[in-house]
């Protein structure tokens, strides 16, 4: 079984991603990515391989990945066969160890948790109080923006650097053997893509920069990235748009042109589809009281 590199969708305001994976099962493939990962269990159940280690998962599962170490959730036939009387849901967070700059994780107050990012290349199953705890902190985050955001993340670092209830999952061997460098391919596209988000970007000239045909590029794309590009691309633009709403200092028609919408009545659409609000009751939202 070969391993693929995914990545998750990231809002260009963004240092680190939260996601929520939710349907009737969890799709993704074996794969690896260069990031740090939670995955947190809300709903379903399953076994999960971390490395050459299967066990099994249920709601509140908590595991802790390091970089490039592959993983898979399979969810049982009744997931896979859409008969369960509930979603698979769960709750992702991805980061870097740069994703706060190059130095951070050097910094004197991060020692505890750079031993603790040394242990995750085996995965961690956490238990106890600390699974707890950081349940708590990680519900809470899809709905936090800004320095409550961050704050909830180091928390987090802070109580996995001060606790031993966990579990390792892959064997060192595996660890040891298992050698994957990340492709410089999706370096390329998303750095293309983040740096002309504001224009048109066709599918022939964005696989030219991967050095690909259009069909091969899409399925690159979908496979890397789990959604389309042209869902990706709008990911990033609403992203760079609700920064740009948050300064106030143009209005909704020159915040769509400047991300890259030609149409205002599109960029109304899919930014309602993305946040469930219109940009103008984002903009509301950021008020202050």
């Amino acid at each position: 079984m070969k391993a693929v590199e995914v990545h998750l969708p990231q809002d260009v305001d963004k240092s680190f991603i939260v996601f929520r994976e939710t349907g009737d099962f969890f799709p993704a493939p074996w794969h690896y990515h260069p990031h740090y990962e939670f995955v947190l269990i809300n709903e379903s159940t399953g076994r999960r391989m971390v490395g050459d280690h299967i066990g099994y998962f249920q709601k509140d599962d908590l595991v802790f990945m390091g970089s490039l170490l592959p993983h898979v959730w399979v969810n049982d036939p009744i997931y896979l066969q859409r008969q369960a009387t509930h979603k698979a849901d769960a709750l992702v967070i991805h980061f870097t160890d740069d994703f706060l700059g190059e130095f951070f994780m050097n910094i004197p107050e991060m020692k505890e948790f750079r031993k603790v990012l040394k242990l995750a290349d085996r995965g961690l199953v956490l238990y106890g109080e600390t699974r707890q705890k950081i349940i708590t902190l990680i519900k809470q985050m899809p709905a936090m923006n800004g320095l409550p955001r961050l704050s909830a993340l180091l928390q987090i670092f802070d109580i996995m650097s001060n606790t031993t209830e966990y579990d390792f999952l892959a064997s060192p061997r595996f660890v040891q053997n298992f050698q994957y460098g990340a492709s410089d391919r999706f370096k390329k596209i998303t750095g293309y893509i983040m740096q002309n988000f504001d224009k048109d970007i066709s599918l022939s000239e964005i696989a030219a920069v991967g050095n690909m045909g259009v069909t091969a590029f899409c399925n690159f794309f979908k496979e890397q990235f789990r959604v389309t590009f042209v869902e990706y691309l709008t990911t990033v633009r609403i992203g760079h748009a609700c920064k740009l709403l948050s300064e106030h200092d143009r209005n909704i028609v020159e915040v769509a042109y400047e991300c890259g919408f030609n149409n205002l009545a599109n960029f109304n659409r899919q930014f309602k589809k993305l946040k469930g609000m219109t940009p103008s009751d984002y903009r509301k939202t950021l008020i202050i009281r």
